[in-house]
């Protein structure tokens, strides 16, 4: 068994060892329609420069590039990098991918929108670091910028919260989850554990802030963003009691 409590989200072993979790087929499948909805959401013409950040693997870095935009990906994780450049190199798609940690990554007046996707936020223990995240995100997008952000809300997740579930993915890996909530509901932390088909264990403890839409709508607009709206989905719904996601949408 491999086990490991500290900084989950600075340890490239979390990363690789759930690769096939964060990067699942049905969310592959999924790409092009949410791109499709995120460009309309965005607003923004062919060719406007977009940043990606947290990209993964480059899943939507790549659709982003298929359709017409200049994308920079930046991630922590080389071996994401990695393959979304072969990826890249593959479809000849001229895509900058760049290894960068959020909280430092900033680039000024460089970006027509950025696209933080999938929880890919809020992993911090200290909120002002969460803020630094929305600060460097509003110095590097351009006036009139457009900066749209997608995570589970505290909302969703009381609706549909589960303390323990389990699943078979599509190699025969068994992954276990168990959940809690913390801190006032502010916090969730999770126990991650992946068995392979060979009997190999990893686990994980997981863990991040919980934002509701209120919460996340006054943190952009705290670090200057405007016209700040918040949505239950890529389509546009309400942020209400049927959102499947916490989508925040703000202008520079």
């Amino acid at each position: 068994m491999q086990k490991n409590d500290k900084s989950w989200h600075e340890d490239d072993a979390f990363w690789t060892t759930f690769t096939n979790t964060m990067f699942s087929e049905d969310k592959r499948e999924s790409t092009p329609k949410e791109v499709a909805d995120i460009i309309t959401m965005l607003g923004i013409e062919p060719d406007s420069h977009i940043l990606d950040l947290c990209c993964g693997v480059g899943r939507h870095s790549l659709e982003l590039a298929r359709n017409g935009y200049k994308v920079t990906g930046v991630d922590r994780t080389k071996e994401y990098l990695d393959i979304a450049r072969q990826k890249a190199a593959n479809e000849n798609l001229d895509v900058e991918f760049i290894e960068g940690d959020m909280r430092t990554f900033s680039k000024s007046e460089t970006f027509d929108a950025t696209v933080n996707l999938n929880t890919s936020f809020s992993f911090f223990e200290n909120p002002e670091e969460d803020k630094q995240v929305v600060m460097n995100v509003y110095e590097s997008l351009k006036p009139e910028g457009i900066f749209l952000i997608d995570l589970m809300g505290k909302e969703v997740i009381a609706r549909i919260f589960q303390e323990r579930d389990w699943r078979e993915e599509q190699n025969g890996t068994l992954l276990l989850q168990e959940r809690k909530i913390t801190k006032n509901w502010s916090w969730l932390d999770n126990r991650w554990i992946r068995i392979s088909k060979s009997g190999e264990r990893h686990e994980y403890n997981v863990s991040h802030r919980l934002y509701s839409g209120a919460e996340l709508k006054k943190l952009l607009e705290d670090c200057g963003f405007r016209d700040v709206q918040v949505f239950g989905n890529f389509e546009g719904a309400p942020y209400d009691q049927e959102a499947r996601r916490l989508v925040v949408r703000g202008r520079k």
